[in-house]
């Protein structure tokens, strides 16, 4: 078995780091991206540190989740949960020179918040969060969308509150372009408690925070470790790190994936790291410990 990994992008924050393309409107709370290019096709996954409200101006968005996939076309939105890995697959259209263009505003709970409290809404929820929700824009958002392009090239003199108000004026435009996307806003401020072990299975090779896992199991930080110590008798975060080594062991035997695509895979970041706690625990270098393996499997067959 062969394998080629590339780190998991945590965005908005690994996005700061590639400029290419990309223009960027920050304030507390609010990360928005805007992203014009031409290309035949790129692809990878990232992990959201925030809400994700997408927009597709020109071009296709492709979306996985799990086992289903999401395509987001021109004039089409998308609202994706945070804490959650996603794959991506974007690219311009033929016929429109392979043009791609889109707007990533990723939300912080507080920003929902303050929204959800001027809408004065009542809380008339879904009956479950749907963690990827795809809907059709209005040629009023679509408008917006297209007035906010030229912030990006003031951002060293814009006042956060302008792009507060502004923000605010999208959610407003989103929640009266269709009702049952304002109340997924709503549902993603909603405490849902699921199964810790659940959560941990399906994360543990994800870049996830504590708060990431609190926030997915429906429980407060201090719930989630007391609940999270009462099932393992250890911390989360030695967990993590214990089942992603006996992860990588696994492929150092059973794949030809390089240490470095190892490393990537199971969730860790940094090459480095990953060989000195490798080292720490299993008493070799993950390079050595595969060729000690298969060496002694030789002389066993032998």
């Amino acid at each position: 078995m062969s394998l080629h990994a590339v780190r998991k992008l945590k965005v908005p924050q690994d996005l700061a780091n590639d400029f290419n393309n990309q223009g960027f409107l920050k304030m507390k709370g609010l990360t928005v991206v805007e992203s014009c290019t031409f290309t035949e096709g790129s692809k990878g996954s990232m992990f959201l540190e925030d809400h994700l409200l997408l927009f597709v101006l020109e071009g296709i968005y492709k979306v996985s989740f799990g086992e289903e996939s999401f395509i987001v076309k021109k004039n089409e939105m998308v609202l994706l949960q945070k804490s959650i890995l996603v794959g991506y697959e974007k690219s311009g259209e033929k016929e429109n020179e392979y043009y791609l263009d889109y707007m990533m505003f990723f939300l912080k709970d507080e920003l929902l918040t303050e929204f959800i409290n001027m809408t004065d809404l009542q809380y008339n929820y879904p009956s479950a969060l749907i963690p990827v929700s795809v809907r059709a824009t209005n040629e009023r958002l679509m408008s917006y969308i297209q007035s906010l392009k030229p912030y990006f090239k003031e951002t060293g003199t814009l006042k956060e509150g302008l792009i507060r108000v502004k923000l605010l004026e999208l959610l407003f435009d989103v929640a009266d372009a269709d009702e049952q996307f304002l109340y997924q806003f709503l549902q993603l401020k909603r405490t849902v408690r699921k199964g810790i072990t659940e959560i941990m299975e399906q994360n543990v090779t994800n870049p996830v925070t504590l708060q990431d896992l609190a926030y997915l199991s429906g429980r407060s930080l201090s719930t989630f470790k007391r609940d999270f110590q009462a099932i393992y008798n250890t911390s989360p975060l030695r967990w993590i790190r214990n089942r992603r080594l006996d992860i990588a062991r696994d492929m150092l035997l059973h794949t030809f994936a390089s240490v470095t695509d190892i490393c990537f895979t199971v969730g860790f970041e940094n090459v480095a790291h990953f060989s000195k706690v490798f080292k720490e625990r299993f008493g070799v270098a993950p390079s050595a410990y595969r060729y000690a393996m298969l060496n002694q499997d030789g002389e066993n067959a032998d």
